[in-house]
């Protein structure tokens, strides 16, 4: 066994509660961006209301970040409906964090003057969460004396600020202006302030890639994953605060940052490195796609070719996923069905037979799931089900922690938990 170790997180334990973040979109042509944005602070486990001005709705449609962000967009400071009971000061309390992006020149004026002409100017004049603002702008309005006086002001206040990033505007322009990316404004947000990190405390072991099965010294018997999945995982798993040993087969991959990797190669090694990196753990998440059988005997020489045939004698290999699942006391437990037909009811089943307590099902073969970067999932468990819609393996990793630390947190186990992916 190989270890490389890229560091440990030992954050605090943080409230289970998703984190929720109120966005606010002013009247800036970056906000063409903002459904992304929202899609990006959800994939890490926020709650998101949008909050518009009325400039914000020549460039995007309320109904398009409802759709994203599962809820209600508010505009106005007199909605009779919102307002009957305080609903500003209500969403001002609600919120663990205001973001504004983009945040025009105008309105960081407004902020700097105190003004509460409008329904977000007033939310971040009435809320005590923290105020992130993601300017975005010409170049020569951002570089202008008075929005740098404003910026300075801001900063002095406590606003954190991130970008403007440098780079073509859509005036044609290139200089310094242009709102950060959605997902570096989404990472640049949570890593500021340690939202979204529902394993914050926890040790999560994760396993990854294929198993390799020696039949002699130049042969093995494998598999076609690439471990994508598997290192997807262990990364959202290390955003989400956790920290991280991965136990690894064989895979051309990098270790995520801050992640501790354990490289195996056969099943029984991977066996032995899981249960050796369990101890102390609370998470333990099964990305790997291990080997059901294992040759009988092994070669000690090259096996030459002399008949027209030959017979290999194969014996099962060992259960990763049941050894910890008939641990104790009894963790939480998640299998993944990777099926090449009647996908959910396989799912069903394994999820009964082996008395999980969820578990992901896909459907695999030829051009899904193995060696590509994308996929989807259906998540089941004792009467419910979610289905994680095809997306990049990271952005669906990130999906898939939320929603397993979500079920923790629901059925409150103190006890370890296990989540078992196989890819």
């Amino acid at each position: 066994m190989v270890f490389a170790r890229g560091g440990r997180n030992n954050a605090a334990m943080n409230d289970r509660r998703a984190p929720r973040i109120l966005l606010g979109i002013t009247g800036g042509i970056a906000a063409y961006k903002t459904p992304d944005l929202v899609r990006r602070l959800r994939e890490r486990g926020a709650e998101v209301q949008v909050v518009m001005t009325v400039s914000a709705r020549q460039f995007v449609a309320p109904l398009a970040l409802q759709a994203v962000s599962g809820r209600e967009v508010r505009e106005s400071l007199w909605d009779p409906a919102a307002e009957a009971a305080m609903g500003h000061i209500e969403l001002a309390r609600w919120a663990d964090l205001v973001l504004v992006a983009p945040a025009t020149a105008e309105f960081m004026a407004r902020l700097v003057h105190g003004r509460a002409d409008d329904l977000l100017a007033t939310l971040c004049l009435a809320t005590a969460a923290p105020l992130h603002l993601a300017p975005a702008m010409n170049r020569l309005m951002w570089s202008n004396p008075a929005t740098q006086a404003n910026v300075a002001s801001l900063r002095a206040r406590g606003v954190a600020l991130h970008g403007p990033a440098s780079g073509e505007q859509a005036c044609g322009e290139t200089g310094e202006g242009r709102m950060l990316e959605p997902v570096e404004l989404a990472e640049a947000v949570f890593a500021g302030v340690g939202l979204s990190r529902p394993l914050a405390g926890r040790k999560v072991v994760v396993s990854a890639g294929p198993t390799r099965e020696r039949l002699d010294p130049v042969r093995f018997l494998t598999n076609r994953s690439s471990g994508k999945m598997g290192y997807a995982v262990a990364q959202a798993a290390c955003e989400a605060g956790a920290e991280v040993v991965l136990v690894s087969g064989p895979v051309a991959l990098p270790a995520p940052p801050g992640v501790t990797r354990v490289d195996v190669e056969s099943a029984r090694q991977m066996y032995e490195a899981v249960h050796a990196a369990l101890r102390g753990a609370d998470v333990y998440i099964g990305a790997a796609a291990v080997a059901d059988y294992e040759p009988a005997q092994v070669a000690p020489e090259k096996i030459k070719k002399e008949a027209p045939t030959m017979t290999l004698e194969l014996v099962k290999a060992p259960d990763i996923l049941a050894s910890v699942a008939a641990l104790e006391p009894r963790p939480f437990v998640v299998g993944f069905a990777a099926e090449t037909q009647r996908v959910e009811e396989h799912a069903r089943a394994k999820l009964e037979r082996k008395r999980l307590d969820m578990i992901a099902a896909n459907r695999v073969g030829d051009g899904l799931a193995f060696d590509r970067d994308e996929n989807a999932l259906t998540v089941l468990w004792d009467g419910g089900r979610e289905e994680l819609m095809t997306a990049g393996k990271l952005d669906l990793a990130r999906r898939l922690v939320a929603l397993v630390a979500a079920r923790m947190a629901a059925q409150s186990r103190p006890a370890s938990n296990v989540v078992h992916v196989r890819r």
